[in-house]
């Protein structure tokens, strides 16, 4: 298997998975929970429909990458309202006007989901690998990071009023993995895991102007409602580093639990919340002192999170339990738990 172990994961000696597989398990963090979960890689969905959704509240699209599905959570019951089917190995979703975007790793493409009817109504081929995403504020143009091309799609959502394309392709460092785009659309930064780096994107030129260097194996991340502050997880440095979007400096380094992965801000700018995968914890973080305010227990291998619109609920995608947490953020306390499809990994919330 190779010394390298990605996101502090240790995979089971005796299994062997092809190459590239294994490769990009180890990229997503989730070898030892997908070997495990192994005959589902390519099971159905355990409800075949695609309902619209739900009206009472925000809704929550969870990305389940061993039913390659996605379940829709209304946010106000805490129900799942349909199950969309998409394409291989599904990462990461991101969600901007009608449309929701889900890179599916092994197929090498991007299914995008009309979130009024909960269909996928297009597939927008990328480059080898695809795992994040982001759309910039205008919902112009969406950013997919290529951990197999090292590279970073970019889609002109605009072109085709049910998909979109890809209008060019940006180079950047070794196994880039998360993205994200500032509030002002002027940058989107993007992780390289095996660089130990983050690459800096002018978005007019579609050029990386800058590479800031920070922790081992940096995975997710989160910019602040301002877009002062970039925050970073470090899987294998167990820390978040904190930079100054400014000049690229880093402000802090928070420690966290054994390898974190998701980073959500609050919308208010004051707190993060980082999913530490290896200890079954969520850490809250205070953004105005820099460090760990609490930490909840939540489910097995926690992965993705997100943060409602009001700020008042936390949700984590759980991979090893295949549920979400639900956390009231005022007390810091589990409230619900709701059972998805099998390995949810990533997580996104339309207002």
């Amino acid at each position: 298997m190779g010394k390298k172990q990605h996101f502090g994961q240790e995979p089971p000696a005796k299994i062997r998975l092809p190459t590239r597989w294994r490769r990009a398990l180890l990229a997503a963090g989730l070898l030892a929970v997908t070997t495990l979960a192994a005959p589902a890689w390519h099971a159905g969905a355990a409800d075949d429909s695609a309902a619209p959704a739900a009206a009472g509240g925000p809704t929550a699209y969870v990305v389940n990458n061993g039913a390659n599905n996605v379940s829709v959570i209304d946010t106000a019951s805490n129900e799942i309202t349909a199950t969309v089917e998409v394409g291989n190995f599904p990462r990461k979703v991101a969600i901007s006007g009608k449309r929701a975007y889900v890179t599916n790793l092994f197929a090498d493409n991007v299914s995008v989901i009309d979130t009024e009817s909960n269909k996928v109504t297009a597939t927008v081929p990328v480059g080898k690998g695809p795992v994040g995403v982001a759309v910039d504020p205008d919902g112009k143009r969406a950013y997919v990071t290529n951990y197999d091309a090292n590279s970073v799609s970019v889609i002109d959502t605009t072109v085709d009023a049910a998909a979109g394309q890809a209008v060019a392709t940006v180079p950047v460092g070794e196994h880039p993995v998360g993205v994200v785009v500032t509030p002002d659309g002027k940058r989107a930064y993007v992780t390289n895991y095996d660089a130990n780096s983050i690459s800096v994107i002018d978005t007019a030129s579609n050029k990386v102007t800058a590479t800031i260097p920070v922790g081992k194996g940096p995975g997710g991340l989160a910019v602040a409602p301002d877009g002062g502050r970039l925050y970073v997880a470090n899987g294998p440095s167990n820390d978040v580093w904190v930079i100054d979007t400014g000049d690229h400096s880093v402000v802090a380094k928070v420690d966290v639990g054994k390898s974190p992965h998701g980073i959500a801000v609050a919308p208010d700018g004051k707190r993060a919340y980082v999913t530490d995968f290896g200890v079954n914890q969520l850490s809250v973080l205070d953004l105005a002192s820099n460090e760990v305010v609490a930490k909840v227990d939540v489910g097995k291998s926690p992965y993705g999170v997100a943060v409602t619109p009001d700020g008042k609920r936390v949700y984590v995608t759980n991979a090893a339990s295949n549920n979400v947490s639900v956390i009231d953020t005022e007390s810091n306390k589990v409230t619900a738990t709701v059972p998805v499809g099998t390995n949810p990994v990533a997580i996104a919330i339309k207002p």
